[in-house]
C-alpha cells in the first residue's frame, strides 16, 4: 500500500507507491548513451586548448599546465554562474527590497574533469581513478574554505543536466548557505540537543545497518544505502562509518563503495543512468552535521505533484531497490 515517508535529514516527504511501477510505461528504464566523440571532447586528454587555462591538475609525471599527462584537471567554468567578489558592479537596488531582494552572485565556479578517459559516468572509470577524482574534489573544496558554503555536484548525461558528456564535477563556492542546507543544519542541531549530543546521521546509519533492509553495501570506510524516504527510484546515499562534519577534511572518502554502487546501478539497469550526485558538507563553523554523498538517478520525470508541492512520488520502494542492487 502507498505510504508517506519523511526524510529524517531534510524533512522532505515522499509518497512511496511501489505498485505504480507495474502500470503501463511505469517501470524505470535506462537506454544506453551514445559514445563520446573524443576528437570533439574538450575534456579529453590532448584537447586542453579547448578549455580555459587550468587552475589545478594532478600530473604524476610532472609536465606543464594545459598539456597532456594529467589524471584529474580543474578549469574555470567557461560560462560561470558566479563571479569573484569585486569583479562585477552591484545590481541596481530595488525600491521594494522586502519584495524584490537582489544582490551580486559572488563566488567561484569550477569544473573538475574526473579523468582523461572519454566516458560519461564515474562508473566507467577504474576505482583508483574515482578515488583520485574524489581526492581532487576534496582539495578544491578546501581551497575555497573562506567561503560560507561549497557545493560539489556531478551531473551525468543530458537528462541529468550535463551540457558536456565527459564525466566531470562542478564546484560552486558560495557566500551564503542555501535554504536546503540551512534546514538540514537546523534539524541536525535540534536532534543533537534533543538526544544529548548524538549525531543525527550517525544514529540513522547505525539503525539502518542494524535493520539491514535498505543497506546496499558496507565496508570499513562507509555505508551505502537506499534512503528511507527516497525521492526517486534507486536513490543512494553514502555516509562515513564515523561521523565527520566536512567532506573536505582529512579522513575516509568512501570512493571504493561509491564506485561499487554506481557500477551496481549500471549492471541492474543495463546502462549507467542519467543522474545527479552531490556532496553534502557542513557549512563553515557548523559541527553538528555529518557529510554524505547523495546519488539521484533520473529514471522518472518530475511532474505536477513534485513541482506544485515539493512532495515526491517514488514508484520503487527503497527496500526493493536495495535488494535488487545487492544482487547486482
Amino acid at each position: 500500500m502507498p505510504e508517506v515517508r519523511v526524510d529524517p535529514l531534510s524533512g522532505h516527504k515522499t509518497i512511496v507507491a511501489g505498485e505504480r511501477s507495474g502500470r503501463p510505461g511505469g517501470e524505470p528504464r535506462c537506454p544506453a548513451a551514445e559514445p563520446i566523440d573524443a576528437a570533439r571532447d574538450p575534456f579529453a586528454e590532448g584537447n586542453e586548448a579547448l578549455t580555459p587555462p587550468e587552475l589545478y591538475a594532478r600530473r604524476p609525471d610532472g609536465g606543464k599546465p594545459d598539456t597532456p599527462g594529467w589524471k584529474v584537471r580543474v578549469v574555470p567554468n567557461l560560462y560561470p554562474a558566479l563571479a569573484p567578489p569585486g569583479t562585477q558592479p552591484l545590481p541596481e537596488a530595488e525600491a521594494r527590497p522586502d519584495l524584490f531582494a537582489v544582490g551580486p552572485a559572488n563566488g567561484w565556479h569550477e569544473v573538475i574533469v574526473n579523468g582523461p578517459q572519454p566516458v560519461q559516468s564515474l562508473a566507467e572509470l577504474p576505482t583508483e581513478q574515482v578515488e583520485l577524482a574524489m581526492q581532487t574534489w576534496r582539495e578544491r573544496m578546501r581551497a575555497h574554505n573562506e567561503c560560507v558554503y561549497v557545493q560539489l555536484i556531478v551531473n551525468e548525461r543530458r537528462e541529468g543536466g550535463a551540457s558536456l558528456e565527459h564525466t566531470h564535477a562542478q564546484l560552486y563556492a558560495l557566500d551564503f548557505v542555501p535554504a536546503e542546507v540551512a534546514r538540514e543544519r537546523e534539524r541536525a542541531g535540534a536532534y543533537a540537543t534533543r538526544m544529548m549530543g548524538h549525531d543525527l546521521l550517525e544514529d540513522l546509519v547505525a539503525e539502518e545497518v542494524r535493520r539491514k533492509a535498505r543497506v546496499v553495501a558496507i565496508d570499513e570506510e562507509a555505508v551505502l544505502l537506499a534512503p528511507w524516504a527516497s525521492r526517486v527510484p534507486f536513490q543512494l546515499m553514502l555516509a562515513p562509518r564515523k561521523p565527520r562534519p566536512r567532506f573536505e577534511e582529512e579522513g575516509p572518502l568512501g570512493a571504493k563503495l561509491l564506485h561499487e554502487g554506481l557500477r551496481k546501478l549500471r549492471k541492474h539497469l543495463g546502462a549507467s543512468p542519467p543522474l545527479n550526485l552531490w556532496v553534502r558538507t557542513a557549512p563553515s563553523g557548523v559541527e553538528r552535521m555529518c557529510w554524505r554523498i547523495d546519488v539521484m538517478p533520473r529514471l522518472t520525470h518530475l511532474a505536477g505533484l513534485e513541482l506544485s508541492t515539493g512532495v515526491n512520488l517514488n514508484i520503487v520502494a527503497p527496500e526493493d531497490a536495495a535488494a535488487a542492487l545487492r544482487e547486482a
